[in-house]
């Protein structure tokens, strides 16, 4: 049912649940969801200039893919030369505190992660 969440089950395949996660855990979904919730409505070359390493191709795939997610609104200003302006939803906004969580968790917690990297490739290259 829509608007429910006793009818998914995120842990079977082919539930909206498991693919609407899969979307918003996509490595760019996060970084662009996360730049617009901290910036406000940019422009599509701002948001590149901000996503060092994102391609203008996977840029546009993603902005499209969150559109029609209602996640953030495109819109097209009508004059020369054309301006486009991307921002978070009301739907979107709803992502920024969860989003942010995850962030600063990351950062937190980086080194630990590193040394644990680290650790692991010892032990494979040691054989154990």
């Amino acid at each position: 049912m829509i608007g429910t969440t006793s009818s998914w089950d995120l842990y079977e395949r082919g539930c909206p649940s498991r693919d609407l996660l899969d979307r918003i855990g996509d490595k760019w979904s996060i970084l662009v969801l996360g730049e617009l919730g901290e910036h406000g409505r940019s422009r599509f070359t701002e948001l590149r200039n901000r996503l060092s390493g994102v391609s203008e191709k996977m840029l546009t795939q993603t902005l499209r893919a969150l559109e029609s997610d209602g996640l953030v609104l495109r819109t097209v200003h009508a004059r020369v030369p054309v301006r486009v302006d991307y921002e978070l939803t009301a739907l979107g906004q709803t992502l920024r505190a969860p989003l942010r969580a995850l962030t600063e968790w990351s950062l937190q917690h980086t080194d630990e992660v590193l040394a644990a990297r680290a650790a692991y490739a010892a032990r494979v290259e040691q054989g154990a």
